[in-house]
């Protein structure tokens, strides 16, 4: 067995133990309603075999990048595939540390599904194994992404404790505004999932559709979908059978196989709008967040939101570290210049700015509760945004990823 096969193998073994581990932190939450020798229980018990399921997935994940390391002869963060594996091995690091200064089962109910959900989304990428592009021969490629990794991984632990405290609070018995953008929160996180199905679906069937088209250096080049192609590329010759396309990409969308991962985008919010409106029917038409309400009823909203605030307080420095100042240098080293408004660049300050307004409302306007974590909600959403469609559809000097 090869390295790469090996690599994958533990990949999916971490996966299949962190939908294990979801499952034991659901019912040692959901469980405090049950009663064992005729006394309330409240699931400690449950929650530690949950820990250790997570931790065993954690070091199956480490060997994945250890072994993936082997493979590649450099370290595995070069491409989507690799850096968003990655980015869901520092998530689960910091819920490790977050669970074992808090023990809070409630956490790993809904961090370990986002992991998951992580993974997922990764496995829709190409994930052969190909040698550094001169651009990334560079020991700060390991310094700069794995510190913004770990800090995206525990501000995410932030938007998992905020989107639990929203859930136990908000009123979900009437419909408002803060019930659909709450649901609207669910569906996001849904549609990963739904984009991970549908590739998995069409990449079982073998399914393929190509088309000629001027790429991002100006060369008249072959562009191969594995998805049915609803946007094609702009003023793409289509060269196979097929179902589309839909309609054509707009002409700005240059960047490397834009028109295609564009075409990701629009795929992963059909599917997970059919998966979302199958829970519903399931449901029998209640709101998911009024399912998962009663689920956390036990939850304490307070510890919730120190929990959300202490890791934008770890989290943020650390993504400071390596989103901008070692970000910045390395910049200098390969572009000669510290900054350049690359679409990266723009976002990696978006989301410094965002964190910095959160800890200035927080510490000096008083924003606790629920107004802190529907901050928290919205700086995730903000590092998904940079992460999927920065990566996915707009051009720049990080499209190589």
């Amino acid at each position: 067995m090869s390295m790469v096969e090996i690599s994958s193998m533990l990949l999916l073994i971490a996966f299949i133990l962190y939908i294990f581990g979801t499952i034991v932190f659901t019912i040692s939450v959901a469980g405090k309603k049950f009663k064992k020798n005729g006394e309330q229980t409240d699931g400690k018990g449950l929650g530690i075999a949950g820990f250790v399921i997570t931790v065993i997935g954690f070091f199956s994940q480490v060997g994945y990048i250890f072994t993936r390391w082997k493979a590649d002869g450099h370290f595995p963060i070069s491409n989507l595939f690799e850096y968003t594996t990655f980015l869901s091995v520092m998530m689960i690091l910091g819920f490790i540390i977050i669970y074992l200064i808090y023990r809070n089962n409630s956490i790993g109910m809904v961090a370990l599904p986002i992991a998951v959900i992580v993974i997922a989304y990764a496995s829709v990428f190409p994930r052969e194994v190909e040698p550094l592009i001169p651009a990334l021969q560079s020991n700060w490629l390991m310094i700069h992404v794995t510190t913004v990794s770990l800090g995206e991984g525990i501000l995410t632990l932030s938007f998992v404790a905020g989107l639990v405290y929203l859930l136990r609070v908000i009123d979900q018995s009437k419909r408002s505004a803060r019930t659909f953008w709450l649901e609207f929160v669910l569906l996001f996180l849904i549609c990963a999932v739904g984009f991970a199905l549908v590739s998995g679906i069409f990449q079982a069937l073998g399914y393929s559709e190509k088309f000629q088209w001027v790429n991002e250096k100006g060369n008249t080049a072959t562009l191969e979908y594995n998805v049915p192609a609803i946007a094609g590329p702009h003023d793409g010759k289509k060269l196979t059978d097929g179902f589309g396309p839909v309609f054509q990409a707009p002409s700005w969308m240059n960047g490397v196989n834009a028109p295609k991962k564009f075409n990701t985008v629009i795929w992963s919010v059909i599917g997970g709008l059919v998966i979302y409106g199958i829970i519903r029917l399931v449901l029998r038409g209640r709101r998911i967040g009024a399912v998962l309400n009663r689920i956390v009823m036990n939850v304490n909203p307070p510890l919730m939101d120190e929990i959300s605030y202490r890791a934008v307080a770890i989290g943020f420095p650390v993504f400071t570290l390596g989103g901008i100042v070692f970000a910045a240098i390395w910049a200098q080293q390969a572009w000669s210049r510290f900054w350049g408004w690359d679409p990266k660049e723009v976002w990696a300050l978006i989301t410094f700015f965002f964190y910095a307004a959160y800890l200035h409302f927080r510490l000096s306007r008083g924003w606790e509760g629920e107004k802190s974590a529907w901050l928290s909600v919205i700086g995730f959403v903000i590092i998904m945004f940079n992460l999927i469609f920065v990566n996915l559809v707009i051009a720049g000097l990080h499209s190589y990823a």
